[in-house]
C-alpha cells in the first residue's frame, strides 16, 4: 500500500475510531508520518500520535527494525520479534541480552528503568540459575534422544539439585 501523500510504500496505518460517521484510516510513509505526528494541530489521530511519535523518535528505521527482529538469544533461542509479537521473552538471560532494545521500550511504557511496585515474597531464581536450568534441560533432551541415559541422568540429577528436588531412586 502506498502513502497517501506520495508514492513511497506506507509503512504506519492508523485507524481513528472516534469520527461519528465511522473511523478515519490514515497510510502514511515515514516521513509523512513524522510531518503529521509532529504538528501541533490537533487531529483525529491524537490519540495515537504521542505513541507513534515516540517511536520516530528513538530513531529505528525500518532496516534497524528488520536487524533488530532477527536478533536470537543464544540460551532459548527467541527472537526479538517472536518477543514483539508475543510480549513475553523466553528466559531471564533475554532481560540482559536485550537490554539495550528493551530501555527505550520500557521508558515509553513505564517512564522509569526502576522498579517500584510491590515484590513477591517468595525467593526468586536468579537469570544465571535459570539460563543453566534451560541450557540443561536442552542437553538432557539431546542425550536422551542419542540414547546417552547415563548422561541423561547426570543432568537430571544436575537440575533437581538446583531446583532442590530430592533425588528420585526406583519406583520407590
Amino acid at each position: 500500500m502506498k502513502c497517501q501523500y506520495c508514492d513511497k510504500p506506507a509503512t504506519f496505518h492508523i485507524t481513528e475510531l472516534t469520527e461519528p460517521d465511522g473511523p478515519q484510516v490514515l497510510h502514511l510513509c515515514e516521513q509523512h508520518a513524522r510531518n503529521v505526528l509532529q504538528k501541533g494541530e490537533p487531529t483525529p489521530v491524537s490519540s495515537v500520535a504521542g505513541a507513534l511519535a515516540k517511536q520516530l523518535q528513538l530513531g529505528q528505521t525500518k532496516e534497524e527494525l528488520r536487524k533488530l527482529d532477527q536478533k536470537e538469544c543464544p540460551v532459548c533461542g527467541i527472537t526479538f520479534f517472536e518477543f514483539r509479537n508475543s510480549g513475553r521473552l523466553g528466559c531471564p538471560l533475554d532481560y540482559d541480552f536485550f537490554e539495550a532494545d528493551l530501555k527505550p521500550l520500557l521508558l515509553n511504557i513505564h517512564d522509569s528503568l526502576e522498579h517500584t511496585g510491590k515484590r513477591p515474597t517468595r525467593a526468586a531464581a536468579t537469570a544465571d540459575s535459570q539460563a543453566d536450568l534451560i541450557r540443561l534441560r536442552k542437553e538432557m533432551e539431546a542425550a536422551v534422544d542419542r540414547e546417552e541415559y547415563e548422561r541423561a541422568s547426570e543432568l537430571r540429577d544436575q537440575i533437581n539439585a538446583i531446583q532442590g528436588e530430592p533425588k528420585r531412586r526406583g519406583n520407590a
